[in-house]
């Protein structure tokens, strides 16, 4: 026989593995390549995060990911991280380290980071970057997306070992929140408006999505947007900073609709203060990081009022992004103390 019984379980212990990520209801897009000498099908799985029950429950106290050792520009510090992501495949943290003008990215479990985009400073060169304030992992270039809020460059990093530059992707975009669909279309925010690029096209115009009715606190207005969310159905959500709500717009729709907050400002379950970072779950559950109140909180689909994740214990200070992995597990760049905090579930 061509095989023999290890070869087997070692067949029967890859489907398995197979198996279990097709069960986490992944995005499945099936590549076909007929240029090379043997015809190629690739199957890319881009598996979502576990299921989250709506009254699931983290442990309260964060566990520092990051940074933590004050203020600086050494391996070890961050300061005034801002956007974060994470890469489930190799367990790392990407980070917009703003103050620092630098990309980093961290091991889970590594008490020093690396830099992997910037670092050299505050300016305009290929090599730079500056203010960041986003950062995304394209898997499909193996590449970074990030947003520097400085000349308002929006730029392709190479995740390869050895890139010492990157490639602007829009200039002058001057925007303020960055998302990317499953599609592989990006969102970009400004002060009153959502428009929806793709990936390839230089061109600036896009497609408006959300807003482009002047600032505003009405239901097709809103008023500096920091952060955005994009589910699956290219509903946008959107951190409606200055009128302390959170609106989502469906696609194709005029105007949003409010989904948590817009009480004005404050602490009640009613209220939010300065909202961040965004993530809806596949049950519609939205999760806000609050600036202003220091918190993460919960809002199911339909409520009028949200509770209390994390942050009643003087946690965090200042907390911007917020991403979720795979397990259910989230972390929040804690900006005013120059850390990433990771809460488990």
């Amino acid at each position: 026989n061509e095989f023999n019984e290890a070869d087997l379980n070692i067949f029967k212990t890859q489907l398995m593995k197979i198996a279990e990520e097709l069960d986490e209801s992944p995005n499945i897009k099936i590549e076909y390549d007929s240029g090379s000498f043997i015809d190629k099908i690739s199957i890319l799985v881009s598996p979502v995060i576990a299921n989250i029950h709506v009254n699931a429950t983290w442990k309260p106290n964060g566990m520092t990911v990051a940074g933590g050792n004050g203020p600086g520009s050494a391996t070890n510090q961050l300061t005034r991280p801002m956007g974060i992501f994470v890469d489930d495949d190799d367990q790392t943290i990407v980070i917009a380290d703003c103050a620092n003008d630098r990309i980093i990215q961290w091991k889970i479990g590594d008490t020093n980071g690396q830099v992997v985009a910037g670092g050299k400073g505050y300016g305009n060169g290929l090599d730079q970057v500056e203010l960041p304030k986003h950062v995304l992992i394209d898997k499909e270039t193996n590449s970074l997306i990030i947003l520097g809020s400085g000349f308002g460059r929006i730029f392709r990093w190479s995740r390869r070992s050895g890139t010492r530059q990157g490639e602007i992707l829009f200039d002058k975009a001057q925007g303020s929140g960055l998302a990317m669909d499953d599609q592989r279309y990006v969102y970009v925010s400004y002060f009153d408006e959502v428009r929806r690029y793709q990936l390839g096209k230089k061109t600036m115009d896009g497609t408006l999505v959300a807003g482009g009715n002047g600032e505003g606190s009405g239901l097709n207005q809103f008023k500096t947007s920091l952060y955005i969310f994009v589910d699956r159905q290219q509903a946008v959500y959107i951190s409606d900073d200055q009128n302390h709500r959170v609106m989502k717009w469906n696609k194709g729709a005029k105007e949003g609709v409010v989904v948590a907050g817009g009480q004005g400002s404050g602490n009640s379950l009613t209220q939010l203060s300065s909202p961040r970072g965004l993530f809806v779950d596949h049950l519609g559950t939205l999760y806000v990081v609050e600036a202003g109140n220091n918190r993460v909180t919960r809002w199911p689909q339909g409520a009028k009022q949200g509770t209390i994740v994390v942050g009643e214990d003087a946690q965090l200070s200042e907390p911007e992004g917020l991403f979720f992995d795979r397990q259910g597990n989230f972390y929040v760049a804690d900006c005013g103390n120059h850390r990433v905090q990771r809460f488990s579930i």
